[in-house]
Order: C-alpha cells, then structure tokens, then sequence
C-alpha cells in the first residue's frame, strides 16, 4: 500500500493581470507566430544544441495531466547509429503501410501531403524526440499505478512540445509510423511505455518545401462555434 498525497491548496503562484486589450494583443501575437509554424520534411544537419531541446522537453513536462500523473516520457536522440536503425525499422513499416496495410481511401488523402516509404530526414536530422505514453506509473513501494486520460494528456504534452521547438526557430515533423513497437526497444523504454510519434527536429534545409495543401487550414467560422448570450 502507498500513502494518498494529501490535497493542499497553494495561493496561485503565476498571475497575469493583463487588460482586455494587452490579452488581445498577446495571443494574436502567438497565433501569428504559430500560423509560422511548418511540419518540415527537409532538415539541415546544422547541429541544434542539446540544450536547446532539453528546454523544448521541459516545456512539454509543464502540461496539464489526468490526476498529475505526466504519463510521458521523451527520447531525445543524437547518435548516427541509432537514428539509422530507427531510420531503417520505420521504412520497414511504411513498406507494408505503402504496400497495402492502408487502405485506399488513406493513400488517397496522403497523396496532397507527398508522403512516401523514404524517410531521409530520420538520419539528417540532428535530433529525434520520441514520444512515449506511460500506460501505467509505479508506486515507490514498485507496485502499478493506474494513469489516468494518458492519450489526452500525451497529447497536450506534445503540442506544448511542438510549439516550444517552433519558438526555438527550430522545425519538426510528426512522424507515426505504424505500428511502432521497435522503438520501445531500440530507446531501451520499459513494457509500461507506448511509442505514439516520431519528432524529428532541426532546422530546414536550404531549398526546403511544404505541400501547398499543408496551407489550406480551415476557417475559423468552420471551427468555432460561439455560444453567446442573446441580446
């Protein structure tokens, strides 16, 4: 058995006292800088410190969590071996994804995005962060603890993630190769951890591109739906 933490209420430490006009301003300033924000196929091998993605991973630790159980862990990886035999592990399964593990109707809709079975950018990225959902946690005493929302709290997570490596000036790509369980043992992670993405990281490459249908978003009236009080 474990001791329950007991609740204890903590004056809120971080306060923004911003007028309704700084707040505007605020996040229209982040939604511009996220609509800057690219999914990058083509990576520089420019180095990128590990410092820098070492911030990027604390950023995601600081999401919200079902119960505060922070059900995730991040490979960060910069070996050349490595990143070839994940290379070569991925490009396995995307052989039997291209080749008929997906269905028509899938391989129809990547055809816009121009994904393929090559995945160059695994080696030629400085960095992949490999994202890992905790399916349980354990207790000191090394006994289960249940988690609790883990794919809803990974999720969040990573999209701290994604958009602290944009704040960097660094790029990335949501890599989901299927299915992923080789990555549990080439990053050494235990039974208890899930794989769910692939992120490698780094800075464009000179001459780099994205699918223009990547830019087509949709508009906010389609996304949105505002529940005001009648006059």
């Amino acid at each position: 058995m474990t001791d329950t933490p007991i609740y204890r209420p903590l004056p809120l430490p971080d306060r923004l006292d911003l007028t309704p006009e700084e707040s505007l301003a605020a996040v229209e300033a982040f939604r511009d800088r996220m609509r800057r924000r690219h999914s990058v196929r083509d990576f520089s091998d420019r180095p990128v410190d590990a410092a820098v993605i070492a911030a990027c991973i604390a950023t995601a630790g600081s999401a919200p969590s079902g119960a505060n159980h922070q059900p995730w862990h991040f490979a960060a990886i910069s070996d050349p071996a490595l990143k070839s035999r994940i290379r070569a592990a991925a490009e396995d399964e995307e052989r039997a994804f291209y080749g008929g593990g997906a269905g028509d109707e899938w391989l129809r809709a990547l055809e816009p995005i121009g994904t393929g079975v090559s995945k160059p950018h695994l080696e030629i990225a400085p960095w992949l962060i490999v994202v890992f959902a905790q399916r349980w946690g354990e207790n000191p005493d090394g006994s289960r603890r249940k988690n609790y929302y883990v794919p809803e709290s990974v999720g969040i997570a990573t999209g701290f993630l994604i958009a602290a490596i944009h704040h960097a000036g660094l790029v990335c790509l949501e890599h989901t190769p299927n299915p992923m369980k080789f990555l549990s043992a080439l990053c050494g992670r235990p039974g208890s951890e899930k794989a769910v993405m692939i992120l490698p990281v780094g800075y464009p490459a000179e001459g780099a591109t994205v699918p223009a249908a990547a830019k087509v978003k949709k508009p906010l009236a389609e996304i949105m739906t505002l529940l005001a009080p009648r006059d």
